[in-house]
């Protein structure tokens, strides 16, 4: 019985010293493991501070697209709501248009007018032309004729007083014999016959100097009568003297009137415009939002109606630490991880690098106005766009103000 029980004591004393390097040997595996696991970790970290730079500092941006009315009126119909999808150049409100067909029609109108005022200035130009220029020379032929009969005139005034001359001294010489004859004739010294022939001859004598005077009176008037003529020939010539500037005149209305025909043009084009805006369509697609607008509403002209949110053209806002951009530059590659879609992972390039710190781009930049200085690590917008943004968001997912981790490959 004690041999049975030494044995046994000496079976257990073997058993414990077996466990213990057992023991021994699964601690020191499981530091390697630990070691070998740090080391990796170690080295993937120094691998990825060393080839990559990220930030959890980023969203996706895009455009907001304010629409609002170009023109003011009455708002008619709404065909959207708020987070509908619209496509380019979809309807999104509409506008009372009569007014405005008004305007179109006084308008084209006006524009009818302007055109007709343009054709009869055209029309008259060539008839003013041959009108002035047949003035001028009718008035350049009477100037001539006037002048002739003014020297007619001046050489019939001439004769005029070499007969009113010629009557005189017949005149004179017929008073003169008859002067003689009388006591002559009462002396019968001559005959009777004779005595009466020479007091005919005097008072023919006289009737031929009285008419003699007339002519020349005649001739006088015809000579006041021709210079008349002739001044007034000479101011009808100085008229039809102007026919150039008649015809300047004829062309500078033609000139009138066509100006006004494009300015009666510009107001129809801006007629029809007020009119197409009455019709208020995206100008691209996207999802409405924030839409304040609704029927029977008054709007003035660039008053707020809604937003639109284009999907097609997104991008990445990253803010990275300003000890990040050392070895940063653009075309460098990325990936994108997307927080609200699980993680999934959109591929991209840096295109820009901010201009200043996003401190300095703020409302209201940071001042040091007591002295007291503390260092605080800045942070600079990067922005990336996606590599194939059709391709990689053609499901629309992305939308602006999502959270990312963008993860740029800088060595």
């Amino acid at each position: 019985m004690a041999e049975q029980n030494a044995g046994a004591g000496d079976a257990t004393d073997t058993s414990a010293e077996g466990r213990a390097p057992a023991q021994s040997s699964r601690k020191r595996v499981i530091a390697i493991g630990v070691a070998v696991v740090l080391l990796v970790t170690a080295g993937l970290f120094y691998w990825h501070s060393t080839y990559y730079e990220d930030t959890d500092d980023a969203q996706i941006d895009g455009h907001l697209v304010q629409i609002s009315s170009r023109i003011a009126g009455h708002i008619t119909r709404v065909y959207v709501e708020d987070n509908q999808r619209v496509k380019t150049g979809e309807e999104l409100a509409e506008m009372d248009p009569t007014d405005f067909q008004v305007a179109v029609d006084q308008d084209e109108a006006n524009l009818a007018s302007a055109e007709a005022n343009y054709e009869a200035a055209k029309v008259n130009l060539p008839i003013v032309s041959v009108s002035t220029s047949s003035t001028l020379r009718s008035a350049g032929a009477d100037v001539k004729g006037s002048d002739a009969a003014l020297a007619y005139a001046q050489r019939q005034l001439q004769a005029a007083q070499a007969r009113v001359e010629q009557a005189k001294a017949n005149n004179t010489k017929a008073q003169l014999d008859l002067q003689r004859y009388t006591p002559l004739v009462q002396k019968d010294v001559i005959s009777r016959q004779q005595y009466d022939a020479t007091v005919a001859t005097a008072e023919s004598a006289k009737a031929g100097l009285l008419e003699a005077q007339a002519n020349l009176i005649g001739a006088e008037d015809a000579i006041r009568q021709s210079n008349e003529k002739l001044t007034q020939s000479q101011a009808t010539l100085r008229s039809a003297s102007t026919a150039p500037n008649q015809i300047k005149v004829q062309k500078a209305k033609i000139d009138q009137a066509a100006a006004q025909v494009k300015q009666a043009q510009a107001e129809l084009e801006q007629a029809r415009l007020n009119l197409s805006y009455t019709k208020i369509v995206a100008p691209e697609s996207g999802i409405v939002n924030k839409k304040n607008v609704e029927v029977a509403q008054n709007v003035s002209i660039g008053q707020n109606l809604m937003t639109l949110i284009p999907l097609d053209d997104v991008w990445v806002t990253a803010n990275f630490k300003e000890t990040q951009l050392n070895h940063m530059r653009p075309g460098q590659p990325v990936v994108i991880s997307v927080d609200a879609l699980g993680g999934r992972e959109y591929h991209g390039r840096v295109t820009q690098i901010g201009g200043a710190t996003g401190s300095r781009l703020s409302l209201f930049p940071p001042e040091n106005a007591t002295g007291n200085y503390v260092k605080v690590v800045q942070r600079v917008p990067v922005r990336i766009d996606f590599t194939d943004e059709m391709d990689e968001n053609k499901d629309h997912l992305l939308r602006p103000g999502f959270s990312v981790t963008p993860t740029v490959r800088v060595k």
